[in-house]
């Protein structure tokens, strides 16, 4: 491995250096008061009270989602251990209630088991060597393949049979909870109704007439509750994931079988991604032909914003998969979709499907000017106007970089009167919603924004500190989103800032990275001790990124290309001290004399070696995608799977 040492003395410490280990202190903290707080020993959360249904397996998985990414950005030895615990307890937990079954979801819809896959996958991206959590991944991945006893999918329609399905195949119907679909939901109102083409039923208060709730929950079970749905393009992870181990041809051909099938009906469909497909395989066979009304779809509940986390996440396990980026289309399509009938429109509704968070977010008031598109469709047409979402544009630019991908970004940027650059503080479970004033620094129009962004996670921090404290041990019965507010671990600016790319996609993403770092003397993932590192730049054939060593020791890094060593570093240019001038009776504090110096590399790492009190800026030459995407063990003593 090509090694590279730092040789330019610290003259003034990098504010952001500082404020990342400070950042990375206060999460230790954090994690370690939430779990003394809130959880058991065995690691499962303290709970007196009851499940409800079939929703909430999520909720519990949840308020750890992020503390294996937070591992492998730097976080402590003991976390990861901690991260295994309470996935293994609250797996115990919820199989004691019934709603997991070998080790897995019973059967509930992607949406949702997409929210509770990040723990499994995080630790499993952290330590692929851990026996137990591969065999658990081939395992979970396995409920989806042709041959498994399951019956989840059907191979001759391509199509995963049912909207909830899970380790005990397929549970038809919405559940149990909404055999009548009722008025008295408030929470439910800001999605309008489930189905829009019911008899007598065109408002929400029609669903007060007498019989109307009934007939609502029953059509509901019976055109909703059967068939596949486009958001368990999500299911593909499973696979995706469980192939980065050993390579089976088995889960990579299922996963793009699939992806393919869903393509193919897009473009059967003028292009845009339909929501249901009825147990015959074909499209709208339980929706009167209509490509739209399936389950967590297009006309309800959130639309767009279901659908292009579905579509996004089985994109990139594509690219993942194959190395290709030829099924992007599968996000692309639908982003183009909703553009052609974008509005640029001031004194926006805050009501839809998103409901006013948005705005909020955004600071958005009556004067505020933002490109909106329709997230959902109906028997009328387009509807619910809201801002086009960053997060697939972004994932597209990030992973192809194409004169497309980039012009849709501008033609966002250009559209909004809100300032890219300013860093808003609000925090969210997603750990997204920073994307813009972190794509405005990396095009080189925001250079404080770590500096900014860094403060605000820290606020974050101890903002969810001061909640703990006013927080009961133990929730009331029935709030089991209790503890994910409480969550202390943030880690979308770290992860911005250490490995150039966004935090997963929520709902069942793998996590990326443009730049990997390990510990090379500890074998680990993740930023030693005293270290921190700044991601400024990263575009399709280049990474810029620092290290800094703030401390009295001598550390070590290996800098892997991309998140499963499927890029290659060719090259790496890089600053080298050659001493303060002057004399060292002098007065004065120099500047550090620096020349640059260049390596060839031609391979995924090359270690940095980093004196105390030492930094390097360095310049890798990168080609993407360049080897098979595969799992990284870290430790130089072991062989990949």
């Amino acid at each position: 491995m090509t090694r590279i040492t730092a040789s330019v003395s610290l003259r003034d410490i990098p504010r952001w250096a500082l404020l990342e280990r400070e950042l990375l202190r206060l999460l230790d903290r954090g994690w370690r008061r939430f779990e003394e707080r809130f959880c058991q020993p065995d690691g499962s959360l303290r709970y007196d009270g009851r499940m409800y249904g079939r929703d909430g397996v999520d909720d519990f998985y949840e308020p750890f989602f992020n503390w294996p990414a937070l591992y492998r950005l730097g976080g402590a030895d003991d976390l990861l251990p901690a991260a295994k615990r309470h996935w293994e307890g609250v797996t115990r937990q919820m199989t004691a209630f019934g709603f997991v079954h070998d080790e897995y979801e019973v059967g509930y819809d992607w949406f949702h088991q997409g929210e509770s896959l990040p723990l499994f996958l995080g630790i499993c991206a952290a330590d692929p060597a851990d026996m137990a959590f591969r065999e658990r991944a081939r395992r979970f991945a396995g409920f989806y393949l042709a041959d498994s006893p399951t019956g989840n999918y059907d191979p001759t329609s391509r199509t995963i049979v049912a909207p909830h399905t899970g380790s005990l195949g397929p549970r038809w119907g919405v559940g149990e909870d909404w055999t009548e679909y009722s008025a008295d939901q408030p929470g439910m109102e800001i999605y309008g109704l489930p189905l829009r083409d019911i008899d007598g039923i065109e408002t929400w208060d029609d669903l007060r007439a007498p019989g109307a709730a009934a007939r609502m929950g029953a059509a509901m079970q019976e055109r909703m509750g059967r068939g596949d749905t486009v958001v368990n393009l999500a299911a593909t992870t499973l696979a995706t994931n469980a192939w980065l181990y050993d390579h089976e041809d088995r889960y990579r051909d299922w996963a793009l079988e699939y992806i393919d099938a869903w393509r193919e009906r897009a473009a059967a469909n003028e292009g845009v991604l339909p929501d249901n497909v009825g147990p015959g395989g074909r499209v709208g066979e339980l929706h009167g032909g209509a490509w739209y009304g399936g389950h967590y779809g297009w006309t309800w509940p959130h639309g767009l914003h279901t659908i292009a986390a579905a579509a996004t996440v089985a994109a990139l396990n594509s690219v993942v998969l194959t190395g290709g980026i030829e099924r992007l289309d599968l996000a692309s399509g639908l982003l183009d979709a909703v553009l052609e009938h974008a509005q640029t429109l001031d004194r926006i509704s805050t009501r839809g499907s998103l409901g006013p968070g948005w705005a909020e977010r955004l600071g958005a008031d009556e004067d505020t000017v933002e490109l909106l598109v329709p997230y959902r469709f109906g028997p009328d047409g387009w509807f619910d106007l809201h801002p086009v979402p960053i997060e697939p544009a972004m994932w597209l630019d990030w992973v192809d970089h194409s004169p497309d991908a980039r012009d849709l970004l501008g033609r966002i940027r250009t559209a909004s009167s809100t300032d890219w650059r300013e860093v808003r503080w609000f925090h969210d479970k997603e750990e997204q919603g920073h994307e813009a004033p972190w794509l405005e620094f990396l095009d080189g129009r925001n250079d404080d924004y770590p500096e900014r962004a860094l403060d605000m996670a820290i606020g974050q921090v101890l903002r969810r500190l001061s909640l703990m404290d006013e927080a009961d041990d133990i929730p009331a019965d029935g709030d089991i989103h209790f503890w994910q507010r409480l969550n202390p671990v943030v880690t979308e600016v770290l992860a911005q800032l250490v490995t150039g790319a966004p935090p997963a996609v929520y709902y069942g993403g793998l996590s990326f990275a443009r730049v990997l770092i390990a510990d090379a003397l500890r074998g680990r993932p993740g930023l030693p001790e005293d270290v921190a590192a700044l991601v400024r730049r990263a575009d399709e054939n280049a990474v810029s990124v620092e290290l800094v060593n703030l401390g009295d020791a001598h550390r070590e890094v290996v800098i892997t290309a991309g998140s499963f060593s499927e890029d290659r570093i060719r090259s790496a240019v890089f600053d080298r001290g050659t001493g303060y001038p002057g004399s060292p009776r002098d007065y004065t504090i120099p500047a550090p004399a620096v020349t640059y110096d260049a390596v060839d590399v031609a391979a995924p790492k090359v270690t940095v070696a980093l004196p105390p009190r030492t930094r390097i800026a360095l310049e890798l030459a990168i080609e993407r995608r360049a080897y098979p995407a595969t799992h990284q063990l870290i430790s130089s003593t072991q062989e990949n799977p």
